[in-house]
């Protein structure tokens, strides 16, 4: 089985947000995952609070063999357990659990 990770649309129109996941590479867009790795928001203002991985389960599925996307790799190189934006992250997801909520 060919495992690829992945990004699952969810949400709805207009609203995306997206699941990272590792799936066999046969399934459709989304389908069945053998595993949800973290999720993306694009609609959070901060830019590094949009994702949020569990680099150790990526690790894990890239040593057995699975093939990240291409959208999926950039948010890996970015966020990932040795990403280039971690501490970027961490000061915005900060700054986000403190900011009240705005009615929306």
């Amino acid at each position: 089985m060919a495992v690829r990770i992945r990004m699952k649309r969810m949400g709805r129109k207009g609203r995306p947000f997206y699941r990272l996941c590792a799936v066999d590479s046969r399934c459709p867009r989304d389908g069945k995952v053998l595993e949800e790795l973290g999720h993306y928001d694009p609609m959070v203002r901060e830019t590094d609070a949009r994702a949020v991985l569990k680099g150790e389960r990526i690790d894990y599925w890239v040593s057995v063999g699975a093939q990240p996307s291409d959208k999926a790799q950039v948010l890996i190189s970015k966020y990932g357990t040795n990403g280039t934006h971690l501490t970027q992250q961490k000061a915005a997801l900060e700054r986000t659990k403190r900011r009240p909520a705005t009615p929306a």
